[in-house]
Protein backbone atom coordinates (compact mmCIF):
# COMPACT_ATOMS: atom_id res chain seq x y z
CA UNK A 1 0.00 0.00 0.00
CA UNK A 2 1.35 3.33 -1.03
CA UNK A 3 2.20 5.50 2.32
CA UNK A 4 1.41 8.94 2.62
CA UNK A 5 4.55 11.27 3.56
CA UNK A 6 6.25 7.96 5.40
CA UNK A 7 9.26 8.20 3.62
CA UNK A 8 12.35 6.68 4.17
CA UNK A 9 15.25 8.05 2.72
CA UNK A 10 19.54 7.26 2.60
CA UNK A 11 19.62 10.54 4.84
CA UNK A 12 18.58 8.66 7.76
CA UNK A 13 16.13 9.40 10.81
CA UNK A 14 12.86 11.71 9.62
CA UNK A 15 10.55 13.56 11.36
CA UNK A 16 6.91 12.12 11.17
CA UNK A 17 3.77 14.04 12.99
CA UNK A 18 1.03 11.64 13.41
CA UNK A 19 -2.04 13.22 15.22
CA UNK A 20 -4.24 10.99 17.64
CA UNK A 21 -7.32 11.56 16.30
CA UNK A 22 -8.96 10.44 19.35
CA UNK A 23 -9.89 13.98 20.54
CA UNK A 24 -11.29 15.08 17.19
CA UNK A 25 -14.69 14.42 16.51
CA UNK A 26 -15.66 11.09 16.25
CA UNK A 27 -18.52 11.60 14.26
CA UNK A 28 -16.88 12.93 11.28
CA UNK A 29 -13.79 10.76 11.40
CA UNK A 30 -13.11 10.87 7.76
CA UNK A 31 -13.33 14.73 7.41
CA UNK A 32 -11.44 15.50 10.50
CA UNK A 33 -8.53 13.07 9.80
CA UNK A 34 -8.43 14.79 5.85
CA UNK A 35 -8.59 18.33 7.20
CA UNK A 36 -4.92 16.63 9.38
CA UNK A 37 -3.42 15.14 6.11
CA UNK A 38 -4.56 18.31 4.45
CA UNK A 39 -3.12 20.78 7.27
CA UNK A 40 0.69 18.40 7.33
CA UNK A 41 -0.10 15.62 8.82
CA UNK A 42 2.66 12.94 7.73
CA UNK A 43 0.53 9.50 9.02
CA UNK A 44 -2.13 9.03 11.38
CA UNK A 45 -2.12 7.41 14.84
CA UNK A 46 -5.25 5.81 15.23
CA UNK A 47 -5.95 4.43 19.10
CA UNK A 48 -7.47 1.07 19.05
CA UNK A 49 -9.18 0.11 22.91
CA UNK A 50 -10.82 -2.71 24.02
CA UNK A 51 -11.82 -1.80 27.49
CA UNK A 52 -9.57 -4.66 29.11
CA UNK A 53 -6.08 -3.69 28.58
CA UNK A 54 -6.76 0.15 29.34
CA UNK A 55 -10.41 1.13 30.65
CA UNK A 56 -11.66 2.84 27.64
CA UNK A 57 -13.21 1.91 24.15
CA UNK A 58 -12.95 3.91 21.16
CA UNK A 59 -13.20 1.88 17.29
CA UNK A 60 -11.73 -1.69 16.00
CA UNK A 61 -11.38 -2.49 12.45
CA UNK A 62 -14.68 -1.71 11.05
CA UNK A 63 -14.12 1.96 11.54
CA UNK A 64 -10.58 1.47 9.85
CA UNK A 65 -11.52 -0.22 7.03
CA UNK A 66 -14.56 2.16 6.29
CA UNK A 67 -11.54 5.21 6.72
CA UNK A 68 -9.66 3.45 4.39
CA UNK A 69 -11.94 3.42 1.49
CA UNK A 70 -12.31 7.53 1.67
CA UNK A 71 -8.33 7.67 2.51
CA UNK A 72 -6.43 5.90 0.43
CA UNK A 73 -3.28 6.90 0.37
CA UNK A 74 -2.47 7.75 4.25
CA UNK A 75 -0.32 6.06 6.74
CA UNK A 76 -2.34 4.06 9.33
CA UNK A 77 -0.53 3.64 12.35
CA UNK A 78 -2.43 1.69 14.86
CA UNK A 79 -1.50 1.83 18.64
CA UNK A 80 -3.30 -1.73 19.65
CA UNK A 81 -4.25 -1.07 23.61
CA UNK A 82 -5.63 -4.10 23.65
CA UNK A 83 -5.45 -7.33 26.38
CA UNK A 84 -5.07 -9.69 23.47
CA UNK A 85 -3.01 -8.30 20.28
CA UNK A 86 -2.63 -11.30 18.28
CA UNK A 87 -6.72 -11.60 18.14
CA UNK A 88 -7.15 -8.31 15.82
CA UNK A 89 -3.37 -8.63 13.63
CA UNK A 90 -5.77 -10.52 10.99
CA UNK A 91 -8.71 -8.06 10.84
CA UNK A 92 -6.60 -5.07 11.43
CA UNK A 93 -4.50 -5.92 8.30
CA UNK A 94 -7.35 -6.43 6.14
CA UNK A 95 -8.99 -3.08 7.09
CA UNK A 96 -6.12 -1.50 5.53
CA UNK A 97 -3.90 -0.63 8.09
CA UNK A 98 0.15 -0.36 7.44
CA UNK A 99 1.83 -0.39 10.81
CA UNK A 100 0.62 -2.94 13.97
CA UNK A 101 1.86 -0.93 17.15
CA UNK A 102 1.22 -3.74 20.20
CA UNK A 103 1.90 -3.66 24.03
CA UNK A 104 5.09 -5.25 24.94
CA UNK A 105 2.57 -5.69 28.35
CA UNK A 106 -0.21 -7.80 26.57
CA UNK A 107 2.59 -9.91 24.79
CA UNK A 108 2.63 -13.36 25.59
CA UNK A 109 4.90 -13.71 23.44
CA UNK A 110 6.60 -10.48 21.68
CA UNK A 111 9.06 -12.72 18.84
CA UNK A 112 5.78 -14.99 17.70
CA UNK A 113 3.41 -11.69 17.44
CA UNK A 114 6.05 -9.91 15.30
CA UNK A 115 6.23 -12.72 13.07
CA UNK A 116 2.39 -13.01 12.40
CA UNK A 117 2.43 -8.90 12.00
CA UNK A 118 5.21 -9.34 9.47
CA UNK A 119 3.22 -12.14 7.88
CA UNK A 120 0.55 -9.60 7.25
CA UNK A 121 2.83 -7.40 5.42
CA UNK A 122 1.88 -4.58 7.94
CA UNK A 123 4.91 -2.71 9.67
CA UNK A 124 5.79 -3.41 13.35
CA UNK A 125 5.34 -1.10 16.50
CA UNK A 126 6.19 -2.05 20.23
CA UNK A 127 5.04 0.28 22.59
CA UNK A 128 5.70 0.30 26.44
CA UNK A 129 3.59 1.97 29.12
CA UNK A 130 5.27 4.38 31.56
CA UNK A 131 5.90 2.15 34.12
CA UNK A 132 7.58 -0.58 32.10
CA UNK A 133 11.40 -0.45 32.32
CA UNK A 134 12.78 0.43 28.43
CA UNK A 135 15.26 -2.18 29.09
CA UNK A 136 12.28 -4.82 28.51
CA UNK A 137 11.68 -3.52 25.09
CA UNK A 138 15.77 -3.76 23.99
CA UNK A 139 15.49 -7.44 22.80
CA UNK A 140 13.24 -6.83 20.24
CA UNK A 141 14.21 -3.41 18.65
CA UNK A 142 16.42 -5.20 15.92
CA UNK A 143 13.22 -7.01 14.90
CA UNK A 144 10.35 -4.01 14.78
CA UNK A 145 10.59 -0.69 13.10
CA UNK A 146 9.90 1.09 15.45
CA UNK A 147 9.47 1.96 19.57
CA UNK A 148 6.89 3.81 21.19
CA UNK A 149 7.40 5.63 24.20
CA UNK A 150 4.12 6.75 26.21
CA UNK A 151 4.10 9.61 27.66
CA UNK A 152 1.03 9.09 29.50
CA UNK A 153 -1.02 6.12 31.10
CA UNK A 154 -2.63 4.59 27.89
CA UNK A 155 -6.64 4.91 27.88
CA UNK A 156 -7.60 8.53 27.81
CA UNK A 157 -6.46 11.94 25.84
CA UNK A 158 -5.82 15.30 27.40
CA UNK A 159 -3.53 13.46 30.02
CA UNK A 160 -0.04 15.84 31.62
CA UNK A 161 3.13 15.25 29.61
CA UNK A 162 5.16 12.77 31.81
CA UNK A 163 9.04 14.66 31.72
CA UNK A 164 10.83 11.62 33.36
CA UNK A 165 9.89 9.47 30.54
CA UNK A 166 12.71 10.96 28.34
CA UNK A 167 15.10 8.90 29.73
CA UNK A 168 13.88 6.21 28.35
CA UNK A 169 14.19 8.16 24.69
CA UNK A 170 17.50 9.06 25.34
CA UNK A 171 19.02 5.50 25.95
CA UNK A 172 16.95 3.91 22.63
CA UNK A 173 18.78 6.89 20.66
CA UNK A 174 22.22 6.44 21.97
CA UNK A 175 21.92 2.44 21.22
CA UNK A 176 19.65 2.87 18.20
CA UNK A 177 20.71 5.97 16.11
CA UNK A 178 18.70 4.99 13.29
CA UNK A 179 15.47 3.46 15.17
CA UNK A 180 11.86 5.69 14.49
CA UNK A 181 10.68 6.50 18.36
CA UNK A 182 7.54 7.66 19.13
CA UNK A 183 6.37 9.38 22.00
CA UNK A 184 2.58 9.71 22.77
CA UNK A 185 0.65 11.72 25.47
CA UNK A 186 0.13 14.98 26.40
CA UNK A 187 2.68 16.15 23.67
CA UNK A 188 2.13 20.01 22.43
CA UNK A 189 4.20 22.97 22.04
CA UNK A 190 4.91 23.09 25.50
CA UNK A 191 6.50 19.68 25.58
CA UNK A 192 8.02 19.03 22.10
CA UNK A 193 11.40 20.38 22.59
CA UNK A 194 11.65 17.93 25.60
CA UNK A 195 10.52 14.79 22.98
CA UNK A 196 12.90 15.87 20.31
CA UNK A 197 15.73 16.54 22.56
CA UNK A 198 15.67 13.53 23.98
CA UNK A 199 15.78 12.00 20.53
CA UNK A 200 11.64 11.02 19.60
CA UNK A 201 11.26 11.92 15.68
CA UNK A 202 7.95 10.31 15.61
CA UNK A 203 5.37 12.51 17.21
CA UNK A 204 2.22 12.16 18.00
CA UNK A 205 -0.28 14.62 19.07
CA UNK A 206 -3.49 14.38 20.25
CA UNK A 207 -5.57 17.74 21.76
CA UNK A 208 -2.51 20.29 21.18
CA UNK A 209 -3.54 19.42 17.18
CA UNK A 210 -7.41 18.63 17.00
CA UNK A 211 -8.31 21.56 19.59
CA UNK A 212 -6.53 24.30 17.94
CA UNK A 213 -8.06 27.05 15.84
CA UNK A 214 -4.66 26.72 13.76
CA UNK A 215 -3.76 23.04 12.76
CA UNK A 216 -1.16 23.72 10.57
CA UNK A 217 0.38 26.26 12.42
CA UNK A 218 1.10 23.60 15.41
CA UNK A 219 1.87 20.82 12.94
CA UNK A 220 4.52 23.21 11.32
CA UNK A 221 5.82 24.11 15.20
CA UNK A 222 6.39 20.39 16.22
CA UNK A 223 8.34 19.24 12.70
CA UNK A 224 10.37 22.48 13.25
CA UNK A 225 11.54 21.59 16.65
CA UNK A 226 12.56 17.73 15.50
CA UNK A 227 14.07 18.71 12.76
CA UNK A 228 16.20 21.26 14.50
CA UNK A 229 17.29 18.14 17.21
CA UNK A 230 17.85 15.88 14.73
CA UNK A 231 20.03 18.24 12.77
CA UNK A 232 21.96 18.94 15.53
CA UNK A 233 22.45 15.21 16.88
CA UNK A 234 24.03 15.19 12.86
CA UNK A 235 26.75 17.30 13.38
CA UNK A 236 27.33 15.96 16.56
CA UNK A 237 27.71 12.56 15.51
Amino acid sequence: MVSHGMRTGSDGLMCKIGPSILNADLSDLFSESQKLLDNGADYLHLDVMDGHFVPNLTFGHPVVKCLRRKIPEAFFDMHMMVAKPDKWINPIAEAGANQYTFHLEAAEDALELIRQIRETDMRVGIAIKPGTCVESVLPFVDKVDMVLIMTVEPGFGGQSFMKDMMPKIQLLRSKFPDLDIEVDGGVGPNTIDLCAEAGANMIVSGTAVTTSDDPRRIISSLRHSVEEAIQKSRLER
